[in-house]
């Protein structure tokens, strides 16, 4: 994540770093699968992660180098990403950190200035800093909605700008927009502008689809309910919270970064060549009620 995306009180729990939840108690169990798998499924690809350097983009950080790809890690946490790439690459994965300003063009271009003068292509680009400023639309003010709209949807619009001619030129690749279940539906419990801002990703995820897939360019958007994070933990130690988040989906349990990780992973590769366009939900069925 960006320094500006620090600006959030509750950082993503519908979205970006964070998703799913559910009864506690539930027979139901997290997927067992673990990022020690290496099968090459993203084997000489390059990556570009942003809000990589924690949470939810380290998850898929991780999961992707363990593939095979050589990851880039944007975001303006230096010491957190540097950390991060340090462990990746003492797990025998290829990982690097690039400063990037999700909000800020200069920077974006200068990003991917860098890994085109290192790798000279770039196969795929996970859209995934967010934040989320957690006020109803009555009391939000005006610059909350800017922070919101310039992480959430300048960044990724961004992000699409740079990464399509570059995927053209070295003919295609995946862009992977994290959206949440909030661009699908009107949530109860998340406020209006985290909405706004996540449907808007969802009709920018299927434009990009459609407008570039002659040019063998892949885009989707992935969708989680509330994850199971540290921050996830400590909102839900309130009996009403955890209630509300855990009583809507009927898989009975909160999704895993794991979860959202291994399908960022299956869109990123050649499993998925013929996917483009979709809002893959990661929710345990709560958009299909």
């Amino acid at each position: 994540m960006s320094s500006k995306e620090n600006v959030s009180n509750e950082k993503n729990i519908n979205g970006s770093n964070q998703s799913g939840a559910n009864q506690p108690g539930s027979y139901q169990t997290e997927s067992k699968q673990t990022d020690s798998r290496q099968s090459g499924r993203l084997e000489k690809k390059i990556a570009l992660i942003t809000g990589a350097a924690q949470g939810l983009g380290e998850a898929i950080a991780r999961r992707f180098a363990a593939e095979g790809a050589a990851v880039y890690i944007g975001d303006l946490q230096k010491d957190a990403g540097e950390r991060t790439v340090l462990s990746i690459n003492n797990e025998t994965g290829k990982a690097h950190y690039i400063n990037l300003d999700v909000t800020s063009e200069q920077s974006w271009s200068l990003a991917m200035e860098t890994i085109m003068k290192q790798e000279d292509r770039l196969d795929i680009l996970v859209n995934n800093a967010g934040i989320n400023i957690r006020e109803p639309i009555e009391t939000m003010k005006a610059e909350q909605l800017d922070a919101m709209l310039a992480v959430n949807v300048k960044g990724p619009f961004l992000g699409c700008k740079y990464a399509i001619p570059i995927m053209r030129k070295t003919g295609g690749g995946s862009i992977i927009n994290m959206s949440s279940v909030c661009g699908l539906i009107g949530h109860r419990y998340t406020p209006e502008a985290y909405t706004v801002t996540k449907g808007a990703v969802t009709l920018l995820t299927k434009t990009v689809a459609v407008r570039y897939a002659k040019d063998n360019i892949r885009c989707n958007s992935i969708h989680p309910s509330t994850a199971d994070t540290p921050l996830t933990q400590v909102i839900l130690q309130d009996p009403i919270k955890r209630q509300e988040r855990l009583g809507e989906v009927p898989l009975g349990r909160l999704a895993s970064l794991s979860d959202i990780a291994n399908t960022a992973l299956f869109l990123a590769s050649d499993e998925a060549s013929f996917i483009n366009g979709v809002a893959l939900p990661v929710d345990g069925g709560t958009t299909a009620d």
